[in-house]
């Protein structure tokens, strides 16, 4: 275990709350290298699933990175925005419905 000799006992309150600061700033930029490397092993285009809580397995074709997520495109035609960590490839198995569709996704600007 790693010892840091700072005394936060000495510390002021505007010290404690900038230390707080960094330190919350310095974990958000942990977890999102951590999201970032687990996307990485996913390429657009690539066929993936996941579990969605209370619901079945879904399948769909991984079309954008985002910040901390993906955008998955289901076999329904669903737009879902998912953590990579809940994402796992699909084999060239096939699916329930496995015949090509083609979905218009429209511009929502």
């Amino acid at each position: 275990m790693l010892s840091l000799s700072v005394d936060i006992d000495t510390l002021t309150e505007k010290e404690l709350i900038e230390l707080n600061r960094r330190i919350v700033e310095r974990l958000k930029f942990i977890e999102s290298m951590r999201a970032h490397i687990e996307m990485m092993e996913f390429d657009v285009g690539e066929k993936v699933s996941f579990e969605p809580p209370g619901r079945a397995k879904q399948i769909g074709v991984l079309m954008k990175y985002n910040k901390k997520t993906v955008t998955v495109i289901t076999e329904e035609g669903q737009l879902w925005n998912v953590s990579p960590y809940l994402l796992s490839k699909v084999n060239n198995e096939k699916s329930e419905s496995d015949n090509t569709k083609v979905i218009e996704i429209k511009d929502r600007r």
